[in-house]
């Protein structure tokens, strides 16, 4: 009797593979931003943690690139649409975000207040993941989303009520994103130790 052939799409394998990639990406940047505000203190060591989790990540991704190939295509003409009508709103929410940075962070340069450039960065970040969690159908987006712009509107008022130094807001700033990109990391990773194991 035929085995019967996996039900999870290649098409999602790979998804899931560069989401992997992305998540390490972004939580590198973000830790980064973070040593940034702690370095020269005892703190930044405690950073180590998100390097090893985006090397987790990347060597997730790698496996489920590697096994993509013996999942089934997108042959259902509905399925197909589907994902063609993700990507396409992934495009747009993703082109969106890239815009709202650009001009977040020229109107608050402009209003003479460079110092909002990374909180404002964090806000557009945070608010992008409203739109993802619609597109993909994920609650964790809707969390994650909750929790950056949160990070980021307290990154805003800090910064303006000089309530904290400004390598505070930095490091404040940065382990809060880094935090929200690692949790989506790892939800992508347990979908992904998921799928290497069927």
């Amino acid at each position: 009797m035929e085995k019967e052939p996996h039900r999870v799409p290649e098409a999602t394998v790979k998804g899931n593979a560069t989401g992997l990639f992305m998540m390490a990406l972004f939580t590198m940047i973000w830790a980064g931003i973070a040593y940034g505000g702690l370095h020269g203190t005892a703190y930044a060591l405690l950073l180590f943690i998100f390097p090893l989790l985006s090397i987790y990540f990347i060597v997730k991704g790698v496996a489920l690139f590697r096994i993509a190939k013996n999942f089934p295509k997108l042959t259902d003409e509905e399925d197909i649409a589907e994902e063609k009508r993700r990507g396409k709103w992934f495009g747009i929410v993703f082109g969106a975000e890239g815009l709202g940075i650009f001009i977040g962070i020229n109107i608050v340069v402009n209003l003479g207040h460079p110092e909002l450039t990374i909180p404002v960065i964090a806000l557009v970040v945070g608010l992008h993941f409203y739109p993802m969690g619609k597109i993909f159908k994920r609650t964790i987006d809707y969390y994650l989303a909750t929790w950056s712009t949160i990070i980021a509107v307290c990154g805003i008022v800090f910064t303006l009520k000089k309530l904290m130094p400004a390598n505070s807001i930095l490091a404040f700033l940065g382990v809060g994103l880094a935090i929200a990109t690692s949790c989506y990391g790892l939800n992508m990773a347990k979908r992904a130790a998921n799928l290497l194991s069927v």
